[in-house]
């Protein structure tokens, strides 16, 4: 299930790393959001160039397929970061302590080991695409209008990267709450209750009612 999450911070090196991957991950996400919104444009640009002029957008598909890893794949890392990634925790829910530290940093582990693979996989297809004795420095093109496809691969291995960066925090924070037996560890998503969610509510908004 998905949760609301606190990730705690500190002066700490760790939460430092932390915070300063969160600007490149808000920026990928902002991105990601502004990919969405510029294909509802297509969306309404190509329908009422089609109804009102009888000319729909000239390579709406091929426009959608550049943007799509945009919209897929470019906020992975900023959804990492505070735990809102869709997961099962009926089992880890239940956890206190140490065990759930050592099941978070067995699981993050594992995320990490296959993310890594994934930005190799991704990085090749990529290189496969990519030739600049090739016009547009192109190996592949979309079928309608031409658009080269590279930077829409190159965007994949970019967005995996940033996710290791992520689970790499993750990993190493979930280690040093197992090993020093830290209740609130910083840089790691702690799930929050109902109760909690609904105190760190009342908490915001009276903190916004003093000020």
């Amino acid at each position: 299930m998905a949760g609301a999450s606190a990730v705690f911070e500190d002066d700490s090196l760790l939460s430092k790393l932390d915070r300063n991957l969160l600007k490149l991950e808000t920026f990928f996400a902002l991105l990601s959001g502004f990919a969405v919104f510029s294909l509802m444009f297509l969306a309404a640009y190509s329908v009422g160039g089609r109804k009102f002029f009888a000319s729909p957008l000239s390579g709406y598909v091929d426009y959608i397929e550049v943007l799509m890893p945009l919209i897929a794949v470019m906020g992975i890392a900023f959804v990492q970061r505070d735990g809102s990634h869709i997961r099962m925790d009926m089992v880890i829910g239940q956890l206190r302590g140490r065990a759930l530290w050592g099941a978070e940093l067995l699981s993050v582990t594992l995320i990490l080991l296959l993310m890594i693979a994934l930005t190799m996989g991704a990085w090749a297809h990529f290189d496969r695409s990519f030739d600049c004795a090739r016009p547009l420095c192109s190996r592949d093109s979309s079928i309608d209008i031409g658009l080269p496809i590279w930077p829409s691969k190159l965007i994949v291995p970019l967005a995996f990267g940033v996710m290791c960066l992520r689970l790499m925090i993750q990993v190493w924070g979930y280690a040093r709450a197992f090993v020093l037996n830290i209740p609130n560890p910083v840089a790691v998503p702690l799930v929050q209750s109902i109760e909690e969610q609904a105190r760190a509510e009342v908490d915001q908004l009276g903190g916004n009612d003093n000020g």
